[in-house]
């Protein structure tokens, strides 16, 4: 049996720094925040061959009298943390000196320091002069890593190339201007100034935003401040129609600390998961604040995981501050637009259309940023949705087609009013700052499942009785199954029964469908249903309840069929009011975009006037 030894202290500090220091960007980390913990406004890092070479980060921090320049870089060595109450409710970034030891154990290092009541700084160089010496220095900090893994071949050789290893740099530090706007970041790679951004306060914060993730993301973003149950949540998610093909620009802070975990990546996605398009994924940039004493920040070795102690409750108050914040439809206010919740009541209808009072959500900046294809719908309509407009349709004479000029004084809605329909896909209207296209089919399905969905969550989804019921051929087997289901069915709304060995009769569905094709709705709604898993033959109301949205979605998406015919103007306009009631509106089920907007400069710029 080999013989049990205690390991040579530099080769528990190499270990150490495996669990650290994955890469250059790991080393800056670790040194930016104890920067950041120093007090510093502003913090300059400069990069060398990716970081391999050679990095520095120099801060402006309350630096460290010379006899701490040792300690700083010896094992197990602190200014953050006094006692086990300390480490219970950390509240800084991390404990100054816990990673200079590894991070010295696998480079060379030079540590240059100078607190403010001193007129010069120290230096100290493990392994060239291990006593502080005085030299020329600024107040603040400088850590200089050379030669990262000189000594760790092993290591050294899994690094990427020296792009791949600055763009985790890059990227990490702009995370970390996000999270710190009130500091000044300056980044440098080969002599190069990468970026230098200046310090901000909380109300120009979309400056550092703009310049981190681009004005694209701004001008897509919607504003969240939440508080609730001890959590405090401010920030800004990016609509659907801005989701990415990546989770590069998904930033999110614990007390101020970039963390990346699974149980907040999941709330977020569930509350886009209404609106996101497929294999999209949303952006945004948010910080949560809560008691240090309720989250685990130790973990994970780097700290990029945290533990809730209130877990649940963290997971509820991000989907819900998020999914209200989606909610609300993102058109654009026009001058003089209603305020949010106040009521349109002298809007004036166009060409007949008669928008009555309602309550329209705040619309905010920019349309849908490309075409509203409904992709395997297109052409395809809620026929049950426009079946309720019918009622509104005098006719076809051609003034039921052409809408009236705009008044001047008149309060226009979010929307805009309706002037024509293209192709009998696209609803063209007018507001005051330009042209409005809605794909009518798109939108039309929106209303229908929110409908549906404020149906099932109130039990008071209407139903009607089919005039003429439905007879659906299945199988024995499947036969079997329906009638299994039948009390699912039911609960969504739709009544059928078994009539035979190889027949079940379809005898009502919801209003908003009954012109909808029952045979493939009944079909669609059960290929959902039978993704739920049963216990025994049980098929309680509250497991279907788990899958109800993608039930409901599949009932709006698939009860419908082709309209091939025009809407009048009063029916776009009843449409277009009720998208500016309805939330989510700005997506379809599948979380393709339904509307774009045109402005007036726009068009302008097209063909060139005023040039």
């Amino acid at each position: 049996m080999a013989e049990i030894r205690q390991l040579p202290q530099s080769l528990v500090n190499q270990i150490a720094a495996g669990e650290v220091v994955e890469r250059p960007a790991s080393v800056i980390k670790e040194l930016v925040e104890n920067a950041l913990d120093a007090g510093a406004d502003r913090i300059e890092v400069q990069v060398v061959a990716g970081g391999v070479k050679q990095l520095s980060v120099r801060d402006n921090g309350h630096g460290m009298p010379p006899e701490q320049l040792p300690l700083a870089i010896s094992p197990h060595a602190t200014s953050k943390i006094r006692d086990l109450d300390d480490l219970e409710a950390v509240a800084s970034f991390g404990f100054r000196g816990e990673a200079l030891a590894s991070i010295q154990s696998i480079s060379r290092l030079r540590l240059v320091s100078r607190t403010a009541d001193h007129e010069h700084g120290w230096e100290l160089a493990p392994g060239v002069f291990d006593e502080p010496r005085p030299t020329p220095a600024k107040p603040g900090t400088l850590v200089d890593v050379r030669d990262l893994f000189f000594n760790v071949p092993a290591r050294r050789k899994f690094l990427r190339t020296e792009r791949t290893e600055f763009g985790h740099v890059d990227q990490l530090l702009r995370k970390l201007a996000l999270a710190n706007p009130e500091v000044a970041f300056r980044l440098s790679h080969n002599d190069r100034v990468v970026f230098d951004l200046p310090a901000v306060d909380l109300d120009s914060i979309e400056q550092r935003i703009a310049a981190v993730l681009g004005r694209g993301f701004l001008d897509e973003a919607r504003e969240i401040d939440a508080a609730a149950s001890g959590f405090a949540l401010q920030g800004l998610v990016a609509s659907p129609q801005y989701a990415r093909a990546s989770t590069d620009q998904q930033l999110f802070f614990v007390n101020g600390r970039v963390v990346r975990d699974r149980l907040v990546a999941h709330a977020i996605r569930r509350a886009y998961s209404d609106v996101l398009h497929h294999a999209r994924h949303p952006a945004y940039v948010l910080s949560l604040r809560l008691d240090p004493a309720t989250v685990d920040v130790n973990v994970h070795p780097t700290k990029a995981e945290v533990r809730f102690r209130d877990a649940r409750g963290v997971h509820d108050f991000l989907f819900q501050s998020v999914h209200r914040a989606l909610a609300t439809p993102g058109g654009a206010v026009s001058p003089g637009a209603a305020e949010p919740g106040e009521a349109m009541a002298s809007a004036m209808p166009i060409a007949g259309g008669a928008p009555g009072p309602s309550a329209a959500p705040s619309f905010a900046t920019g349309g849908a940023p490309g075409r509203s294809s409904s992709g395997s719908l297109g052409g395809r309509s809620a026929q049950g949705y426009f079946s309720l407009l019918e009622q509104g349709r005098a006719g076809e004479a051609a003034g039921d087609r052409v809408a009236e000029p705009l008044p001047a004084d008149a309060e226009i809605p979010p929307l805009g009013y309706a002037i024509a329909h293209l192709g009998e896909i696209y609803i063209l209207a007018r507001n005051r700052d330009g042209l409005i296209i809605v794909d009518a089919h798109a939108a039309a399905e929106r209303v229908t499942y929110e409908r549906l969905k404020q149906g099932w969550r109130e039990r008071a989804l209407s139903v009607a009785p089919l005039l003429l019921p439905v007879d659906i051929a299945v199988s024995p087997a499947e036969a079997e199954a329906f009638e299994t289901w039948q009390e699912a069915f039911a609960a969504a709304g739709v009544v059928l029964d078994r009539i035979g060995p190889e027949r079940v009769r379809v005898r009502e569905v919801p209003v908003m469908l009954r012109e909808a094709d029952i045979e493939t709705l009944v079909r669609e709604m059960f290929a959902e249903m039978r993704r739920v898993p049963l216990a025994g033959d049980d098929v309680p109301r509250a497991l279907v309840g788990d899958r109800i949205d993608e039930i409901l979605s599949t009932m709006a998406c698939h009860g419908s069929v082709r309209a091939n015919r025009r809407l009048t103007v009063p029916e776009m306009n009843t449409l277009l009011r009720d998208m500016e009631r309805t939330e989510r509106s700005d997506q379809c089920n599948h979380g393709r975009p339904t509307w774009r907007r045109l402005t007036i400069e726009e068009l302008d710029r097209w063909f060139m006037r005023g040039q």
